[in-house]
């Protein structure tokens, strides 16, 4: 088994970009980030008795947007609040179980997640809602989209699907040696991300990311709403982001090519660690999939493009 902390720093952010395909999307600008507190939060309460956490931004009668985070972050950090008024948006940001204010899920899985999702929708009565899935929320917003849940999707610094043999030259040794243990004794894998806490989250981070990046983490008013979503994140305990590992880290068990929504894929040019090539094979398996490679940013590229990414997806959407 490999040692902990160097197996999951590499298996969550360390993968190694070996090909960089034209930039799609060189005349975006950076904007400006805005973390603001939600405008509401709340609970709805499923029928089998467990209960989803939201937060909101934007007009209550916005175009919805439900957005996935990333991992072990909930709801509350959002993103775009600067601009979803004026676009007409209405984000809505999940807790996924086990994580902040969502009860546990034993056993989750991306079909139970994409059911929940669904039976929220029709709760909340959202109609068809777009989705945005950013880095650990990739695969769990795609498995919405599989099951017919949601207008269009944009994938943002998404986590790649690693498991798939394709990639296996491609991953660093450590990260390789936690998905063969993923696959083999997933119950292991699972317990290695349960060693993590909000503060080695964070570290996690840091450490990986590009200057570009952090310039965006550190500002102190971010790094107050990133770290205290990680802390919302975990208060519950680390198994909601030990089981979200585990599926996102495995073989996905949807199958891309019957998605048939719009699909935007967005990735930083810096980025190195979502995806071994970027959302290249991705953006391919999903039909009429466009991919966006954003100068000058790394994985923060949700909080320094929201605006783009908001405007494309709300292109797909009917009004």
């Amino acid at each position: 088994m490999p040692d902990t902390e160097p197996a999951v720093f590499a298996a969550v952010y360390g993968t190694k970009n070996r090909s960089r395909a034209p930039a799609l999307s060189e005349t975006i600008t950076i904007m400006s980030v805005d973390v603001s507190a939600p405008a509401r939060v709340g609970e709805s309460r499923l029928a089998n008795g467990r209960v989803i956490g939201w937060s909101e931004w934007g007009r209550p009668d916005g175009v919805p947007v439900l957005l996935s985070p990333g991992a072990a972050t909930t709801g509350s950090l959002g993103f775009g609040a600067a601009v979803v008024d004026s676009l007409g948006v209405r984000l809505i940001a999940l807790d996924r179980p086990g994580l902040g204010r969502s009860t546990p899920m034993p056993g989750k899985t991306f079909r139970a997640f994409a059911a929940d999702v669904g039976e929220l929708i029709e709760l909340r009565d959202l109609g068809k809602p777009a989705l945005v899935g950013n880095s650990q929320g990739a695969p769990f917003a795609l498995a919405c989209a599989a099951a017919g849940v949601g207008a269009a999707v944009a994938i943002v610094s998404g986590s790649d699907e690693v498991a798939a043999p394709r990639f296996a030259d491609d991953l660093p040794g450590p990260l390789r040696e936690l998905v063969e243990l993923t696959a083999t004794d997933p119950g292991a894998a699972e317990r290695i991300f349960a060693t993590f806490d909000a503060d080695a989250m964070w570290q996690m981070v840091i450490e990986s990311s590009p200057a570009s990046d952090r310039a965006v983490y550190r500002d102190p008013v971010f790094e107050h709403s990133y770290r205290g979503s990680l802390r919302e994140a975990f208060a519950p305990g680390p198994t909601g982001y030990a089981r979200d590992t585990v599926l996102a880290m495995g073989r996905w068990p949807f199958e891309l090519t019957t998605i048939d929504v719009p699909v935007d894929l967005w990735y930083g040019d810096q980025d190195t660690s979502h995806s071994p090539d970027q959302g290249e094979w991705l953006a391919a398996r999903i039909p009429g999939a466009v991919r966006h490679l954003v100068p000058g940013i790394g994985g923060a590229v949700l909080w320094t493009h929201a605006e783009p990414i908001l405007r494309t997806l709300l292109g797909h959407v009917p009004t």
